[in-house]
Formats: C-alpha cells, sequence, structure tokens
C-alpha cells in the first residue's frame, strides 16, 4: 500500500513583525528546527499559517522560503485553496513551480449556501485535472462553514490525483466514514489534537496538527503507539495533552499558538490584523500547560 504523505505533519504559523510584514528570518529559523524533530514534513499556509491573510505574493514568497529550508527528502504541503477554481488552479500550480509536493486544497466558503456535493465534487475534480502534483482535500469546517461530506470524499478519492484528506473536525464519526468509503491507497488525515487517539484508533493514517509545532516528539510517539496496539499508553498521552491542545486549537486560536511558540523557544511572531496578540491571561494559560506537561514528559535535547 503506497501512502507517500502518511505520517504526522505540522500545519506551520506565519510570523510576522511589528511592521505587519512576514518575518523570513524567524520562518527560517522555525522551520530548521522543526526539521530536526521526527515530524514526517510541515504543511504551508494552512489555516494556522493565516493564509487567507496573505495575498499572492506573500503567499508564493513563504512557499519558497519554507522550501529552502526543507530537505528534498521531507515532504512539504502547500495550502492552495482560494475560493474559486480558477484561481486555485493558479495557485496550485505557483506552489509545483516552487517545488512543493502535494497541494492542500480547503473547500471554498463564501457562498456557503451553494456548496453542494455535485458542486464541491466538480470543483475538486476540475483542480486535480489540472494539477501538476497530488491533491489532498481540505475539510476545515470550524472555519468555512461548509462540510465537506463522506459522500463527496468517496467519489473524490477514486480520482488517481487526489490521494487524501485532511478532516479538521472532532466528529469520529464522520472520520470512520471516510476511512472506510476510501480506497486503502488514499491517506486520511487527523487534524484535531483534541481527538487525536480516537482518530488514529479509527484508522487515520496520520495528522496535522497545531499541536505537532509545539510538541512533535509526542505527537509523533501517539501515532506510534497507537500503531503498536499500546493503546493505554497512547490514551494517558491524549489525556496529559488534552489541556494544551484545546488552548491552542478551539479554545484561544493562533494567537495562543503564536504565543505557545514563544514559550517553546519558537519564534510565533504577532498574528496578522485584525487577529490581536493573545491577552496576558491567555499566555499565563498555555505557560502553565506546557510547563505542567513537562513534568511528565521531558523535554528532548537540543541539537
Amino acid at each position: 500500500m503506497n501512502k507517500p504523505f502518511a505520517g504526522v505533519f505540522a500545519p506551520i504559523v506565519t510570523p510576522f513583525t511589528a511592521a505587519d510584514e512576514v518575518d523570513e528570518g524567524a520562518l527560517r529559523r522555525n522551520v530548521t528546527r522543526w526539521m530536526k524533530t521526527p515530524l514526517t514534513g510541515v504543511v504551508v499556509l494552512g489555516s494556522n499559517g493565516e493564509a487567507p491573510q496573505l495575498d499572492d505574493l506573500e503567499a508564493d514568497r513563504v512557499i519558497d522560503v519554507v522550501r529552502a529550508e526543507v530537505p528534498s527528502n521531507r515532504p512539504l504541503i502547500a495550502g492552495t485553496g482560494r475560493e474559486s477554481t480558477r484561481a486555485t488552479i493558479a495557485a496550485t500550480r505557483r506552489a509545483a513551480r516552487a517545488g512543493v509536493n502535494a497541494a492542500l486544497v480547503r473547500t471554498p466558503s463564501f457562498f456557503k449556501a451553494q456548496m453542494t456535493t455535485d458542486l464541491l465534487v466538480r470543483h475538486y475534480t476540475e483542480v486535480a485535472d489540472a494539477a501538476p502534483i497530488p491533491v489532498l482535500l481540505y475539510n476545515v469546517t470550524m472555519f468555512t462553514g461548509v462540510n465537506l461530506q463522506p459522500d463527496a470524499v468517496e467519489r473524490l478519492s477514486g480520482h488517481p490525483n487526489i490521494v487524501g484528506l485532511k478532516e479538521s473536525g472532532s466528529d469520529i464519526g464522520q472520520l470512520a466514514e471516510h476511512v472506510s468509503r476510501t480506497p486503502d491507497d488514499f491517506t486520511v488525515f487527523a487534524g484535531s489534537a483534541t481527538t487525536l487517539y480516537h482518530a488514529l484508533c479509527a484508522g487515520c493514517d496520520g495528522a496535522v496538527l497545531a499541536l505537532a509545532m509545539l510538541l512533535p516528539e509526542e505527537c509523533v510517539r501517539m501515532r506510534d503507539l497507537v500503531t503498536a496496539r499500546r493503546l493505554d499508553d497512547a490514551l494517558t498521552l491524549q489525556r496529559r495533552l488534552l489541556p494544551i491542545a484545546k488552548s491552542v486549537g478551539t479554545a484561544y486560536g493562533v494567537a495562543a499558538l503564536k504565543a505557545a511558540l514563544d514559550v517553546k523557544g519558537y519564534e510565533g511572531g504577532l498574528p496578522r490584523p485584525p487577529l490581536r496578540p493573545a491577552p496576558q491571561t491567555v499566555i499565563d494559560t498555555v505557560t502553565r500547560q506546557l510547563q505542567e506537561l513537562a513534568a511528565f514528559i521531558p523535554e528532548p535535547a537540543r541539537t
């Protein structure tokens, strides 16, 4: 069974300076450090990368910066979803020219009431037909308000250039349907660290997690434990990861994630307005959660 993108990926942040410019130096330093961890690879320009906040020139430049720091034997996935099929194809082709290994394509959402299964199948089919690199579907209903249903995923999974799905919801029933209704060589990624254990038990092939930026070793270990059927150990790890997973996910979002990265010695940078930096109460919360977690899980040695 060939699943070249199975594993654990970090959907990396885009650091911004106080002048609201992409901080390329911080981005490079972060990626260099992530490449010293057991992560399978990274995803650039996803939700945590504030992709909708960047114009096309900035987005293309971010891809170039990250590609230069990711070794050729580590996969780089880029978010290329746009509101129109035409713009999505154009962004995917630019990403391919920049050396990206696969495109992660979110559902269009502005006209969400019209985003039927048939329309989404046509959109993704046209993108995949035109894309020079493999396409991964991206269902992130919490932001788009559009849910890519299992019927659509099943139909699209038969396309030779659509190789997988990132499901960012916590509906394990829907995840299980995605797994059971798609071919064995179709990769299904979990996108929520709060239900990572359950998603892996349901058959997910890996994960794309904000938490993997902060705790890459632990997220990879979770997958390894479930694969080895050490389920008690995996469930214990899930329970310990849950507080910080909730804080940098649904509770406080990108601002908290960037603050937590700062606590861990990365360079989160500022979020781009209209998003604002995390308030001190949130910074205190994530700091405490990371400190409590460190009491159970030793900090890996820096290289």
